[in-house]
């Protein structure tokens, strides 16, 4: 009978324990970038939460309360459990919207902000060279292994916020804030190139226009600005991205740091 009583009780609390960190892993996987965007299929990311959840119960176990609470605590405790979730996936979110932004700042330098198409990474419309830079943003993720760096700071968070113990909405806003600033910041910095190149192309249209009023410069050079805005396209791409992969880890390096 007792051993019975101890499986009895092994269970509930590893039931307990698995619907907590599942609340906190499957809110986080669901908004982070690859496996949280939109063409991930559905099946294919609760698999993903469950089979980590399966995984990281042992290892968690330390970190969850001792006995199992009642229900308006266990309540409180899943409500809490996916407010923190929802912060660490939305943190790893904001820094995949640099890319958003540079690509929206470069459609518009290069008479290209009319193309919009479906961005999958952002599940909204956005422009065409954003799509492709947030494609190809994930694709480098998954490269370069910086996907580790996600799951990691989802363990690490048990360190950051313990169970049980209520969030600090104060310094939430504040490292959201700051993420926002510096994502738009990074966006800015790698379309800087086509701006430079939309300002010089503007001002040689303004001396022809000056110089034979009868033509139509804007429409005739309309070409010329997409010609080039695509050739700077295809000799920053790289530096670009790489730019912005190493901003992506310092700022989630950042946000680990912060939370710990």
């Amino acid at each position: 009978m007792p051993e019975l009583v101890s499986i009895e009780a092994f269970l509930v609390s590893g039931i307990f324990t698995f619907l907590l960190i599942f609340t906190r892993l499957g809110t986080a996987l669901m908004i982070m970038p690859g496996i949280g965007d939109s063409f991930t299929p559905s099946n294919i990311r609760l698999m993903m939460v469950l089979t980590m959840s399966f995984v990281l119960t042992p290892v968690m176990m330390p970190y969850m309360p001792e006995n199992v609470p009642s229900f308006p605590v266990l309540f409180s405790l899943i409500i809490m459990e996916f407010v923190v979730g929802l912060f660490v996936g939305t943190m790893a979110r904001i820094f995949m919207v640099a890319l958003d932004v540079a690509g929206m700042l470069i459609s518009t330098t290069s008479g290209l902000a009319n193309a919009q198409v479906f961005n999958p990474a952002m599940a909204s419309q956005g422009s065409i060279t954003g799509a492709l830079l947030s494609i190809t943003g994930v694709v480098l993720l998954f490269a370069t292994n910086l996907h580790h760096m996600l799951i990691y700071g989802l363990v690490e968070s048990y360190e950051m916020f313990p169970v049980g113990a209520v969030p600090d909405s104060g310094s939430m806003a504040q490292l959201i804030t700051r993420a926002f600033s510096a994502s738009f910041m990074v966006g800015f910095q790698i379309s800087i190139p086509f701006i430079i190149v939309a300002i010089m192309l503007y001002i040689g249209m303004g001396v022809l226009s000056r110089l034979m009023p009868q033509v139509q410069v804007f429409i005739l050079a309309l070409p010329v600005q997409i010609m080039l805005s695509l050739f700077t396209l295809g000799l920053v791409l790289s530096a670009g991205m790489l730019f912005w992969l190493r901003n992506f880890e310092s700022g989630m390096t950042f946000f680990l740091s912060q939370g710990g």
